[in-house]
C-alpha cells in the first residue's frame, strides 16, 4: 500500500528518516520505492513546505481589480514551480517509455560471475526499463526509422545494475570520440532544424558515406529491425563486450542478449509512415494498454561467453562494437526471464527522470577496452550533471538503490539526504572512521587486474579495420522479403539525399556488401554504381598513413547466420495482437460473439469497429457493442481484420469506402484477413479480389493469410493460425528490376 503523503508529526524524525535520508540503521528491505510515491487521494492542499492553502483559485490583489501582490507566496511558489516544470530533454533517446518488472534467473552463473542477482535463482531482483527512439524530439514519433534504445535498471541487494543497450547488437562507431559527430549528423540539420526523427537526409548520409566502420550498423538500420511492432516484440542488446569475475578472480567475456517471448516482428516502411499520423504514441500506448490488460511484457536473458583465453580466436575482434559474436560460433544461453508487470505511476518521475548510466556495475560484472564503452563511462554522468540539475540524481526515487547508501558525499543543488554529525572525510577519528571500506571477498567492487603496458597513443587498433565482412553476413543472413525491404529503405532514405555526389559514394560502399544490393539501390535512384573511394578507412588521424593498416575487405569465416533473421523468429502466440472487426446493424451475432471470443481465449484483443459509435443490432435484434468508428479507427492500428456476415452489415460495409480502404490497406501491409463466406462480395469491392486464392482450405490460409468460410468455428481455428504467423510478405510484388 502507498504511502500518504502527510505532513511529518511536530517533534519527530520519523519522516525525514524514511523519506529524505537512507538511515544507517535501516536494512535494505525496508527501502522500496513505493515510500516516495504520493497517490493524490484524500489529501490536504499545502504549499511545497506543507502550509495548507486556503484558496488556490485566486492570486492576492490590491482589491478586486487591483494589481497582484508580490507577497504572495502561494502564487510565486505555484507559477515558479510551472516555468521550471520541463527539464531539458536527453541529446539522444529523448522520447522514451517506461515499466516496473522483475528478473528472476533460472540457473545460478556462480561459474562465470559472483554477481548476487545471478547467482540467486530464489529472489525476484525489481527492474525498470525504459525503451526509446534514438535521433527524434520527446514529441517526435515512435515510428520513425531509427534505432530503439533498451535500458534495464536492476535494483539488486549489492546496488544498481545499468544494462544500457539497443535493439541492435551493434553500433554505428568504434570510438567514443566520434559520438558527438555521429549524433551531430543524425539530428536535423541546424539550418532548418529538418527533418524530425529521421536519417533520411544529406548530413546523416554524409557522414555516413565516409565513416565505412558504420556500414554494418547502418545495414541494421535499413532492416525491418528498425521499425519494430512493439517494444514487446523487439530484442535488446548489451552492445558491448563486458567481462564477467567470478568469486575466484577469473574472468570471462560476455555478451547480453534479451529474447522476446513473443518473437521479433516489424511493421511495413508504408504501415509506419501512417501509424506516425494516426497514432505517434503507437508503441508508447501499446506497452501501456498490454500491461494495463495483464498481458505482461516478458524477455529472456541470454548472455554469450567466452573464455578469456579464446579472446582472440575469432576472426573480429571482441572489442570492436561495431561486431556481434554469431550465434553458430558461441551460442546464447538463456539464464533468466524479466517481466515487466507494472506501469509507472508517473511518467515525469520515472520514466523521465530515470537515470541510466554504463557504469552503475556490481561485483561480479567489469568493463573491457571497448573503445566506445569506455567513452560512454564518462558520459552518462556529465549528462545527468546537466539534465538533472546537479550531482544528487541518484537520491531521486526512481534512480536509488534498494539497499542503504553509506559515504562522505554532501551537499550539492538538491540534496535531500540530511546526514548527522560533523565527519565527512576518510579517514576519521571522531566518527569511528565509518563507513568502513569493504574488503572484495566481502562484497567489495574490485576491478579486474588486467595487464596494461602501452604508450599513449591517438590510434586504432589494425584488428578493428574489417568494416564489411559483418555487413556482408547480415545481409545474406536475410530472407528475401527483408533483402526487398533493405533495398527500399535504402532507395527511401538515399532518394532523400539532395547532394548526389553522397548517394554515389553511398552507393560504392554499398558494393562492397553486396552487388547486387548496391545495383538495385543504385536503378531505384538513377543511378549507377561508381568504384568506392580510397581509402576505404576515413578513420584516421592527420599524421597517419592509412596504407600501413591491413586491407579492409577481409571475409569473414560464415556466409549466414539464421539469428540475424527475423523469418524464423516465434510464430505460435496471437497474445496481444490487436484485431478489428468490421460490422453494422444486421450483422449475424453468432458468428461475430464466437470468432470473437475465440480469439480473446487466445489472448488477442478485438475491437468491433463501425460506421458509428454506440452499438450496431445484430440479425437476432441481441444489441453488440461498438469499440471504435470509422472515423476514429484505421487498419494500421491493428494486425489482422474480420468481416461477419449478415445481409445488412455486408451491404453496409461494401457501400462504406473506409471499410473497404481498411481491407485493402491490410492486405497491402500483408496481415491475416477472414471473412464469414456471405461477406465474401465485400472482399470482392477490394483491389486485391483478382489475388483471392481459389480455395481457403489451411495450407493455403498459411501461405495466403486470407480465410473465407461459412463455418465459424473453422474459420476461427484457420484465424488464429494465420494471426500467428505475423504477417505473410509473399504478397509484396516480386522485385523487377534490369540485370
Amino acid at each position: 500500500m502507498k504511502k500518504k503523503n502527510t505532513p511529518p508529526k511536530s517533534g519527530t524524525e520519523t519522516a525525514i528518516d524514511k523519506k529524505l535520508q537512507l538511515p544507517e540503521q535501516e536494512t535494505a528491505k525496508t527501502i522500496k520505492l513505493e515510500e516516495f510515491t504520493a497517490d493524490g487521494t484524500d489529501e490536504l492542499m499545502t504549499t511545497n513546505h506543507g502550509v495548507r492553502i486556503n484558496d488556490d483559485q485566486h492570486s492576492l490583489k490590491a482589491g478586486e481589480r487591483g494589481s497582484t501582490l508580490l507577497e504572495d507566496f502561494i502564487l510565486r511558489e505555484k507559477i515558479t514551480h510551472f516555468d521550471h516544470e520541463r527539464i531539458p530533454e536527453r541529446i539522444v533517446h529523448a522520447r522514451g517509455s517506461g515499466a516496473h518488472g522483475v528478473f528472476k534467473l533460472y540457473k545460478s552463473q556462480s561459474a562465470f560471475t559472483k554477481a548476487a542477482f545471478l547467482n540467486d535463482t530464489e529472489t525476484e531482483t525489481p527492474v525498470f526499463v525504459r525503451f526509446s527512439t534514438v535521433a527524434g524530439s520527446r514529441g517526435s514519433t515512435d515510428l520513425a526509422r531509427d534505432v530503439r534504445g533498451f535500458a534495464v535498471k536492476f535494483y539488486t541487494q549489492e546496488g544498481n545494475f545499468d544494462l544500457v543497450g539497443n535493439n541492435m547488437p551493434v553500433f554505428f562507431i568504434q570510438d567514443a570520440i566520434k559520438f558527438p559527430d555521429l549524433v551531430h549528423a543524425v539530428k536535423p540539420e541546424p539550418d532548418n532544424e529538418m527533418p524530425q526523427a529521421a536519417s533520411a537526409h544529406d548530413t546523416f548520409w554524409d557522414f555516413i558515406s565516409l565513416m565505412p566502420e558504420s556500414t554494418h550498423m547502418v545495414m541494421w538500420l535499413m532492416s525491418d529491425r528498425a521499425i519494430p511492432r512493439s517494444y514487446r516484440m523487439m530484442e535488446g542488446f548489451g552492445v558491448h563486450t563486458f567481462r564477467f569475475i567470478n568469486a575466484e578472480g577469473v574472468s570471462s567475456f560476455v555478451k547480453f542478449h534479451w529474447k522476446p517471448v513473443l518473437g521479433v516482428h516489424s511493421v511495413a516502411w508504408d504501415e509506419a509512415q501512417h501509424i506516425s499520423g494516426k497514432d505517434p504514441d503507437f508503441h508508447r500506448r501499446d506497452l501501456w494498454d498490454a500491461i494495463e490488460a495483464g498481458a505482461f511484457a516478458e524477455w529472456e536473458l541470454g548472455i554469450q561467453v567466452v573464455a578469456e583465453e579464446d579472446e582472440f580466436k575469432f576472426d573480429f575482434d571482441l572489442l570492436d562494437p561495431t561486431k556481434l559474436i554469431p550465434e553458430e560460433l558461441v551460442p546464447v544461453e538463456i539464464i533468466g526471464k524479466m517481466t515487466l508487470n507494472r506501469n509507472p505511476d508517473n511518467f515525469f518521475a520515472e520514466t523521465e527522470q530515470v537515470a541510466f548510466h554504463v557504469g552503475h556495475v556490481v561485483p561480479g560484472i567489469d568493463f573491457t577496452n571497448d573503445p566506445l564503452m569506455q567513452g560512454r563511462l564518462f558520459s552518462y554522468t556529465d549528462t545527468q550533471l546537466i539534465r538533472l540539475g546537479g550531482p544528487n540524481f541518484h537520491e531521486i526515487p526512481i534512480n536509488r538503490p534498494v539497499v542503504p547508501v553509506h559515504n562522505h558525499q554532501r551537499d550539492g543543488h538538491m540534496r535531500q539526504t540530511i546526514n548527522r554529525g560533523k565527519v565527512s572525510y576518510n579517514p576519521n577519528s571522531l566518527g569511528g572512521n565509518d563507513p568502513a571500506q569493504v574488503k572484495a571477498a566481502d562484497g567489495g567492487f574490485a576491478v579486474y587486474p588486467e595487464r596494461i603496458d602501452a604508450r599513449k597513443v591517438r590510434a586504432r587498433s589494425k584488428s578493428f579495420l574489417d568494416h564489411f565482412s559483418q555487413a556482408k553476413l547480415f545481409f545474406n543472413s536475410q530472407s528475401e522479403p527483408e533483402k526487398n525491404h533493405m533495398i527500399d529503405a535504402f532507395t527511401f532514405e538515399l532518394g532523400k539525399v539532395k547532394t548526389v555526389a553522397i548517394r554515389e559514394r553511398m552507393l560504392g560502399i554499398l558494393s562492397l556488401v553486396d552487388e547486387g544490393l548496391a545495383a538495385e539501390v543504385a536503378y531505384g535512384l538513377g543511378l549507377h554504381v561508381p568504384e568506392p573511394e580510397q581509402p576505404l578507412n576515413k578513420s584516421f588521424g592527420a599524421d597517419e598513413d592509412p596504407s600501413t593498416y591491413e586491407s579492409v575487405l577481409r571475409e569473414g569465416s560464415l556466409s549466414a547466420s539464421t539469428a540475424l533473421s527475423m523469418a524464423g523468429t516465434v510464430k505460435d502466440s496471437i497474445r496481444s495482437r490487436k484485431i478489428a472487426i468490421l460490422a453494422a446493424d444486421g450483422v449475424n451475432g453468432s458468428s461475430l460473439k464466437h470468432v470473437k471470443s475465440a480469439l480473446e481465449a487466445e489472448g488477442a484483443i478485438v475491437e468491433v469497429i463501425a460506421p458509428r459509435l454506440g452499438g450496431i443490432i445484430a440479425e437476432d435484434n441481441s444489441m453488440l457493442a461498438v469499440d471504435q468508428s470509422f472515423l476514429t479507427a484505421a487498419s494500421v492500428l491493428f494486425d489482422a481484420v474480420y468481416v461477419p456476415g449478415g445481409t445488412n452489415s455486408v451491404a453496409t460495409i461494401e457501400a462504406e469506402a473506409n471499410a473497404v480502404h481498411f481491407l485493402n490497406e491490410a492486405f497491402k501491409h500483408c496481415k491475416a484477413i477472414a471473412a464469414d463466406g456471405e461477406a465474401m462480395q465485400v472482399l470482392e469491392a477490394t483491389y486485391f479480389s483478382r489475388k483471392l486464392p481459389a480455395d481457403f482450405k489451411e495450407e493455403t490460409v498459411l501461405r495466403e493469410g486470407i480465410v473465407v468460410t461459412e463455418d465459424s468455428k473453422k474459420l476461427a481455428k484457420l484465424f488464429i493460425k494465420a494471426i500467428a504467423q505475423h504477417r505473410f510478405w509473399n504478397r509484396e510484388n516480386p522485385r523487377k528490376v534490369p540485370a
